[in-house]
């Protein structure tokens, strides 16, 4: 039996991190080239124009692919709500979007192309302040991971010490310990962290999760979880709502306890906390621990209390194996290892306003984890998950080992990456790769590197090639947006719920051709009691209209039939 042919894939087209921002979102590919699309407002998309792009487009870099002459390579990036963050090999670390509360490491204006923060380079790592007294050297700076949310910024430089900018939480005055948030433009290291290793950061609006080593260095099941920062709704897991300027350990995740936290997302006032039994254990389950506002369900709990103390969220299974989480403003999607993903929190999981289409029983906020199912023929699981990002109200997921992704919730201003600009309530293909970056692959090999003349030759024909097909395929999405839209509406009309492409008949998707009467007859077939009375009120009010119709259009004819003969002059015998 011969081997089925494995196809051959593209490393520059294989996704190795996402995130999302309050409607924009960034993927990171394995050969560090950054990508964002959605809104391009404030300049958050880093492409030189606050213009929204319904496709992934390249951040902008110079015409060598580099910024300021220096080849970059970028292995990190991070969202907050209008800003984005990009890390690059050298530890360098680059900025843009809003800069309302100097995020983007400066006092200034907003900027959509990334910038580099300096004042990073300027500064030395706080676990190496006392080198000199003992005739040493300092430690360079040099980052090796980011976070951002909200309108703040924060890095883990490689000694382990962690640093803040933007809308932080500060002391008010010297004398006074009080809690307050500042903008604060230059980094500042965090010196409770002294004498530790900040392995892992997570920002919500006003509040920063981290998970720090219990000793000097991260050794096995020592990571210890500490919250601060506003707590009005006991988003820092400590059992009050009274807010820190320092970091507390949460006593559910410290180092007596018997659960070790491995990964942390916060929403805008809720934080989620992924944790496994503490060693000796034999299994690797996930438990999925969320705190702080639930009025709209995002803590799973199926109630719209808030919490402030871990509780486990409901009703997912006992044995998956998380391997990431992320939380919107008002939602939260976790991802298994077997690609199982759920999400819960306002309008159904999705993170969506209460203005969407859903109506009767499929309005309402998730106050439990509902299952997104993957509406490929292999489904309902993703196949080869990589990791999931929440933006405020729409979500997208890297699969398939990094090579595809989906997206679904809010789809205006093009967040979704699909090119339509509409809702999705069901997981619909982000356009990936991008068409363009198809046809260049072959000219960034390292063998075409010493021949730039040629190569940008190439690419310019190759530019006026890929344009009229990019042109064409924006035609042909504006127009299918618009028959989806018409779709919608009118399976709303019969059916009382939106349409989902996993409701798309078997022999339409099997063959060009489709029986209307037999596809009819399948779906009465499959459809409940409930759905029945619903089709049969609708039919019958469209024939009653049809029939009232047809008698006008009787009465009409008639009517004009007579004023015509009554018109027509007789002729005398």
């Amino acid at each position: 039996m011969e081997t089925p042919e494995v196809p051959i894939r593209n490393p520059a087209h294989k996704i190795i991190a996402v995130t999302a921002g309050e409607a924009h979102t960034l993927a990171l590919s394995e050969v560090g080239k950054v990508f964002s699309w959605g809104r391009g407002t404030f300049g958050r998309l880093g492409n030189g124009s606050e213009s929204d792009e319904s496709f992934p487009v390249p951040i902008k870099l110079d015409n060598d692919g580099s910024l300021n002459e220096k080849p970059l390579n970028f292995v990190g990036i991070a969202a907050g709500a209008y800003h984005s963050l990009a890390l690059a090999d050298d530890g360098s670390v680059w900025c843009w979007g809003y800069n309302t509360y100097s995020q983007l490491g400066f006092d200034g204006d907003n900027v959509s192309v990334p910038r580099q923060l300096d004042k990073l380079l300027q500064l030395d790592s706080p676990r190496s302040l006392g080198d000199d007294s003992k005739g040493k050297s300092k430690h360079p700076l040099k980052v090796c991971a980011i976070e951002a949310g909200g309108m703040m910024s924060v890095a883990i430089d490689n000694l382990g010490a962690l640093w803040m900018w933007g809308n932080i939480p500060q002391q008010s005055s010297p004398e006074d310990d009080a809690f307050s948030l500042g903008s604060v433009p230059t980094p500042v290291p965090m010196f409770d962290f002294y004498g530790h290793t900040v392995v892992k950061v997570a920002c919500g609006n006003e509040h920063i999760v981290a998970l720090v080593s219990a000793g000097e260095k991260h050794v096995g099941d020592d990571l210890v979880c500490y919250t601060w920062g506003n707590n009005m709704h006991g988003q820092l897991g400590l059992g009050d709502t009274e807010s820190r300027l320092h970091p507390q350990a949460v006593a559910q995740f410290s180092e007596g306890s018997a659960w070790r936290a491995y990964e942390v997302a916060c929403g805008a006032f809720h934080t989620v906390v992924l944790s496994l039994k503490k060693r000796p254990s034999d299994t690797l389950e996930s438990v999925c621990w969320t705190f702080g506002l639930g009025e709209n369900g995002q803590l799973g709990h199926g109630t719209t209390q808030s919490v402030s103390l871990p509780e486990p969220a409901r009703e997912l299974p006992e044995n998956a194996y998380f391997v990431s989480v992320d939380c919107g403003l008002f939602h939260t999607s976790v991802v298994s290892s077997a690609g199982e993903v759920w999400s819960w929190g306002m309008e159904k999981g999705l993170g969506l306003c209460p203005d969407v289409s859903f109506s009767g029983i499929d309005h309402g906020d998730a106050i439990l984890p509902l299952q997104i199912l993957c509406n490929r023929p292999q489904g309902p699981k993703f196949p080869e998950p990589v990791g999931i990002a929440c933006g405020a109200a729409h979500t997208v997921l890297v699969a398939d080992d990094g090579y595809k992704l989906w997206s679904w919730g809010r789809g205006r201003s093009g967040v979704l990456g699909d090119g339509k600009g509409s809702d999705s309530y069901s997981p619909s293909m982000v356009l990936w790769p991008p068409l363009s970056e198809d046809f260049k692959d072959g000219l960034n090999s390292p063998d075409t590197e010493s021949k730039k003349p040629e190569k940008k030759a190439e690419v310019t024909e190759v530019d006026e090639k890929v344009s009229p097909t990019l042109e064409e395929m924006k035609r042909l999405q504006s127009k299918l947006s618009v028959m989806e839209r018409y779709v919608t509406i009118l399976h709303g009309s019969l059916f009382g719920r939106p349409f989902e492409e996993r409701e798309i008949p078997a022999s339409l998707l099997e063959s060009d051709s489709f029986d209307v009467s037999e596809a009819w007859k399948t779906m009465l077939e499959a459809a409940d009691r409930k759905e029945l009375r619903r089709l049969e009120m609708f039919y019958g009010n469209m024939l009653d209209g049809v029939k009232d119709k047809i008698m006008k259009r009787k009465i009409q004819e008639i009517v004009r039939e007579c004023l015509q003969s009554s018109s027509t002059p007789t002729t005398q015998y």
